[in-house]
């Protein structure tokens, strides 16, 4: 009787962990803000997208060194030599090879083009090589940028030693030369430090890698030709799964591998069409987030560039499991889950008697307490979450001899 009583609550339980939530990102008019959002909390970071020239990366060991092409600038890698760096002083895209950031990927920018990093033996990070010996990596190569104003501007990378990016830039005839400088160290967890041409600077827009999961932005893709486009990129260790021709009401993410790619969502759940974009039918995304839940997204309108206002339905469909070891594991179970104001029910199934049961926000820090006894078999007992700002919350009940885990989501 137990069991099956248990089988039942988890059932229903389940069911309400599936709540479809209306969401609008608006990167504003002709999409001239690029926002992190996070699926648990929402928005957590905007920057116009103008600010940056190069970005620079924080994370990995391929350099990585990003073009903002998205505001109109075009890369070209040039035959010169950092000895013949005076000698680059007119346009020649026809000689040139144009260069663009990988789209799938973060960590391979326009800089990076010709790289051979995935190799077992690869030094070769584009803009110049690795030595294993003493973990330098010097340039070797320099770059015409054609800017968004119709003028030119010329780059090479330097080095990256002890984690510090040295590079040199000017405009085409020499004047306004720059040897500038980016210290890893003082962007420790993001995936990426930007730096402006304009004010000759270092920029820290980015949030912590570890709270976003999209970026809503414009971005240079292929269609077949270089072409910008406006869409969604995910963060690092965010993976994705699209799903066609199914009815989203019926999509599941069980139905294909979740990918690394970082433009699984991309651009192209849209069509123009018509004067206005249409949104392309069965067309269902599930992205796992940085905690390792699984949301499904399905979009219903895209605003244009008259707005930039980018919109969606998001459901979790699986929250994250916590596990240990070495001890004896009991079951928690939330009802509503995801909870938007009021009293909860936590379903209570952990020997022992009695405990202390533990609320801890995202970033771990404990907001609530409780002493629950009376822990006989199931029991159920009454948090009060409306207290709880939005976000995701973990439970935690602890008896002598055992503990049960789980997580709230309050929106």
């Amino acid at each position: 009787m137990k069991k099956t009583l248990l089988l039942l609550t988890v059932s229903g339980l389940l069911g309400s962990l599936h709540a479809q939530t209306l969401v609008t990102v608006s990167t504003h008019p002709a999409n001239a803000d690029q926002v992190w959002y996070s699926l648990l909390n929402g928005e957590v970071g905007r920057a116009p997208l103008a600010d940056w020239d190069l970005a620079f990366e924080m994370t990995g060991l391929t350099a990585g060194v990003r073009v903002n092409t998205a505001k109109g600038t075009v890369v070209y890698e040039t035959p010169y030599t950092f000895a013949q760096w005076d000698q680059l002083t007119t346009p020649d895209e026809a000689a040139w090879t144009r260069v663009d950031n990988e789209v799938t990927r973060w960590d391979f920018g326009a800089l990076n083009h010709g790289n051979d990093m995935d190799a077992p033996d690869g030094y070769n990070v584009g803009w110049g090589v690795y030595n294993p010996a003493n973990h330098h990596m010097n340039g070797d190569k320099v770059y015409a940028l054609a800017m968004p104003d119709g003028s030119w501007k010329k780059l090479r990378m330097n080095s990256v030693i002890n984690g510090t990016f040295s590079f040199t830039y000017a405009n085409l005839d020499g004047t306004g030369a720059q040897d500038a400088s980016l210290n890893k160290a003082q962007y420790a967890g993001r995936n990426f430090a930007y730096w402006s041409f304009t004010s000759n600077a270092a920029l820290n827009m980015e949030p912590a890698n570890a709270t976003w999961d999209l970026l809503f932005t414009k971005y240079t893709d292929f269609v077949p030709t270089p072409y910008n486009v406006a869409g969604v990129l995910q963060n690092r260790n965010v993976t994705a799964l699209q799903v066609n021709g199914v009815p989203t009401a019926d999509a599941q993410w069980t139905d294909g591998p979740f990918s690394t790619d970082i433009n699984v969502i991309g651009s192209d759940w849209k069509r123009y069409s018509g004067g206005g974009y249409a949104i392309a039918p069965d067309t269902t995304y599930f992205v796992k987030d940085v905690p390792g839940n699984i949301w499904k997204i399905i979009f219903t309108g895209y605003g244009g560039g008259a707005t930039g206002d980018m919109s969606f339905t998001q459901e979790l469909m699986s929250a994250a499991g916590v596990q240990e070891t070495g001890v004896a594991q009991g079951t928690l179970l939330i009802a509503p889950n995801p909870a938007t104001a009021g009293p909860v029910q936590v379903l209570v199934d952990v020997p022992g008697g009695q405990g202390v049961l533990r609320v801890t926000n995202a970033a771990g820090q404990q907001v609530a307490t409780a002493q629950w006894s009376g822990i006989h078999g199931l029991a159920v007992r009454t948090l009060d979450a409306g207290s709880l700002p939005a976000g995701l919350y973990m439970l935690r009940f602890e008896t002598p001899v055992a503990v049960a885990t789980a997580k709230l989501l309050v929106q």
